[in-house]
């Protein structure tokens, strides 16, 4: 397959050493790859025998009147010039797109491929208990269970429950306090009837236990203070357990737990803080005849340290001692997002299985740092313009003023009452621009700013001030 691979010339040697050994033309254009014309394009097209043509992933005209005048598919390669050794080797093996850079569209194919395996090992996965048709066990994926404090205080505990579940929470715990009454807890598992996860309860107090049985599906935690108290009732309900050593051992406890009748239990022999005896801790993580809990949320809670990298550090613990459920919380502002960031984690090691290590495996927990940095070359100039500060007397724009915000994934932007709302702050930036909401150019480089900054702290799930650092 003969290959003609336009680019510009601060790229041309990158992309030279990415063909080299294949059959194909590297043809510089001008400076910048992405400038190539659909009519320049034609006549380097018609000036060889080529089989495939490979464009600029940056490039934003259209092709498709050169292939369509010459026979020969234009394909977009990736973005950048970097990421060519990656993409050449698949060709003919994979479908490149004509309209979405190859890079992103691989990266996609990838993501869906991954997940395709997650679910499909799932499908086949045994187990030893099934929880409201969750596998729990044996070689299933391990289940996040997601911690909501103080339930009887939530104000719309369906919608917190619903958005846990949607996270990717594979059971929903709810906790109850020392203030909390068997009404209330009632109240509470009543409201969650119709949804249909596994729920879990959160209580030492014997009598909180009983009143959430109509529909709780597994209870937190057991130990000899209240096995007594609720394990024959529990046996009858069928209700799943986890166990804890108290002033027993965890072995003694569950012990005290089979003699009751309880025959779903899950064994949590505690998983203290970092600096409280997290290492040695892990060494108590033995096989105990049943499905071991993993308390990962006390670590992130505890720890001052973005909960990403913690929770895939933590998911690869609980997968080297074969846990079966890894808790998770949200309490603090730190850990929003964990749900979802320890799911993904748990997908992660279902994927690494066979590996010695869960890398490249098609889906990842990178947010902040990239996989692999793209070194393109350095930008080109001739002299140097002194940058003078700006000036503290601000010229306000004749259109008026905006007050820029966040509300849920949406960046809003206010002006005389009224609101541009949207994901994208180019968008926002282009309708403010049509509408005629902006005359000065000062004033639109600070609205990108403010509006790029904005849709920066949604991604990342940060607050957001405007005029402030991010």
């Amino acid at each position: 397959m003969r290959l003609l691979l336009p680019t510009g010339s601060a790229t041309a040697a990158i992309v030279r050493k990415a063909a080299e050994g294949m059959d194909a033309d590297v043809v510089v254009i001008g400076e910048i790859a992405s400038f190539l014309s659909p009519a320049r394009l034609k006549e380097l097209v018609r000036a060889g025998e080529y089989d495939l043509v490979l464009v600029s992933g940056m490039s934003t005209a259209s092709f498709e009147e050169v292939e369509n005048e010459t026979g020969i598919p234009v394909f977009r390669g990736p973005r950048h010039a970097a990421d060519l050794d990656l993409i050449l080797p698949l060709l003919g093996t994979v479908t490149l797109s004509r309209t979405k850079p190859a890079d992103e569209l691989l990266i996609e194919r990838w993501r869906e491929e991954a997940m395709r395996k997650v679910a499909e090992r799932e499908e086949k996965a045994d187990f030893d208990y099934l929880i409201r048709g969750v596998k729990v066990g044996g070689n299933s994926r391990i289940k996040v269970l997601a911690e909501i404090m103080d339930a009887h205080r939530e104000a719309d505990i369906v919608s917190r429950v619903r958005e846990f579940f949607a996270s990717g929470a594979d059971i929903v715990d709810l906790g109850f306090g020392f203030d909390a009454t068997p009404g209330e807890v009632k109240r509470v598992f009543g409201d969650l009837a119709e949804v249909p996860g596994p729920l879990a309860v959160d209580s030492q107090d014997p009598a909180l236990i009983a009143a959430a049985l109509d529909r709780a599906d597994l209870v937190l935690s057991l130990h000899e203070g209240n096995i007594p108290a609720v394990g024959g009732l529990l046996a009858g309900y069928g209700t799943g357990t986890v166990v804890v050593p108290g002033e027993r051992s965890l072995a003694e406890n569950i012990r005290a737990a089979e003699e009751a009748g309880i025959s779903c239990i899950i064994a949590d022999p505690l998983l203290p803080p970092a600096g409280s005896g997290l290492v040695p801790a892990l060494g108590n993580f033995l096989p105990a005849g049943y499905p071991l809990f993993f308390g990962a949320g006390n670590v992130v809670e505890l720890l001052d340290a973005d909960s990403v990298g913690a929770n895939a550090l933590l998911a690869g613990m609980a997968r080297e001692v074969n846990a079966a459920v890894i808790f998770t919380s949200e309490h603090s502002d730190k850990t929003q997002g964990s749900v979802q960031e320890m799911r993904r984690a748990t997908e992660m090691m279902v994927l690494a299985e066979g590996r010695p290590y869960p890398k490249d495996l098609g889906i990842d927990l990178l947010v902040i740092k990239e996989k692999r940095r793209r070194r393109e070359p350095p930008v080109r100039y001739d002299s140097v313009v002194p940058v003078a500060p700006m000036p503290r007397e601000i010229t306000y724009d004749p259109c008026g003023n905006f007050r820029i915000g966040i509300e849920g994934d949406e960046i809003v932007a206010v002006i005389k009452g009224r609101a541009y709302r949207g994901t994208s702050w180019a968008d926002l930036f282009h309708t403010i621009q049509e509408n005629g909401d902006v005359s000065l150019l000062d004033h639109a480089a600070y609205l990108g700013a403010e509006l790029f900054k904005a849709e920066l702290a949604i991604r990342f799930g940060r607050s957001f001030e405007q005029d402030g650092p991010f």
